[in-house]
């Protein structure tokens, strides 16, 4: 049977988040790096796809091919890290350290911003003819993209700020969604399914994602976004990495842990109320 219970599966993110903890340096970073190119290349491939049909739902329903590419092939992006190894540090496993912790996130996001940014480059090499002429359609979206998620939040101040927060965290609920739904299933395509939905609810929605920002924002900077470096880390990258790791532990991994893993005792049976007898009429 394919299906893993919740029980045995949050057992399973709480020993993938051990893991992560003691993953070498190198083996880290390569998988941080190629988790961040692919899913850059799979937010390029859904911008291609929207310019040119003209709907935003067909980019959205193919974005999730590359989440799905790049958990089967067991590399990582921060947004899965931020949710999984708080959890064994919670359980108290042998030698899981805040230090630990801290270096695998600090790895992770380097690798992810290092994959995103290559992806970043090639996109915007290809969509000028290696800057010889303007952006095409595709790289004209993408330097808006930027615009509008950086100077369009900063335009409303503090409710900007507060918008931007919460799109970060309700897109990491959904990500790691994906991300533990995988584990439910030990069949790939049960796998895929589990998590193609929440991947495609975070993306449709306009949710903020750190690591496809990593590649959006750096490439709309290349293809002369009206938005400098400073406006993308201060009214994008820096907060949506903060909601992303509040939505990530406090809606996935925390609920998960504390229900499934730490299940507290049923009632007593019984001490329950006898039930009311009903008058026939």
């Amino acid at each position: 049977m394919s299906y893993v219970t919740p029980t045995d599966f949050a057992r399973k993110m709480i020993d993938a988040g051990e893991a992560k903890v003691f993953m070498s340096t190198k083996d880290t970073l390569i998988r941080a790096y190629m988790a961040g190119a692919i899913l850059a290349l799979a937010a390029a491939f859904a911008v291609t796809v929207t310019v040119n049909t003209g709907n935003p739902l067909i980019g959205a329903l193919l974005f999730p091919v590359g989440f799905c590419m790049l958990y089967l092939l067991g590399f990582d992006l921060l947004t899965g890290v931020f949710t999984l190894v708080p959890l064994a540090l919670i359980d108290r496993r042998r030698g899981v350290t805040m230090k630990g912790m801290l270096r695998n996130w600090g790895l992770v996001f380097c690798g992810n911003f290092a994959g995103a940014f290559t992806v970043a480059i090639f996109m915007a090499i290809i969509v000028t003819f290696g800057w010889s002429e303007a952006p095409n359609a595709v790289g004209e979206k993408i330097g808006h993209i930027g615009e509008g998620r950086t100077v369009g939040y900063a335009a409303h101040g503090a409710a900007g700020m507060l918008t931007l927060f919460v799109r970060a965290v309700m897109c990491n609920w959904m990500v790691s969604t994906g991300v533990v739904a995988a584990m439910m299933s030990t069949s790939v395509s049960g796998k895929i399914m589990a998590m193609w939905m929440p991947i495609l609810i975070f993306f449709y929605m306009g949710f903020e994602h750190s690591i496809v920002n990593m590649f959006l924002f750096p490439a709309g900077l290349l293809l002369g976004g009206n938005f400098t470096i400073m406006d993308y880390m201060i009214w994008n990258e820096i907060p949506t990495v903060v909601g992303n790791l509040v939505g990530g532990l406090t809606f996935v991994g925390a609920m998960i842990y504390a229900t499934h893993h730490k299940t507290s005792p049923e009632l007593d049976r019984d001490a329950a109320p006898a039930p009311v007898a009903v008058p026939a009429e």
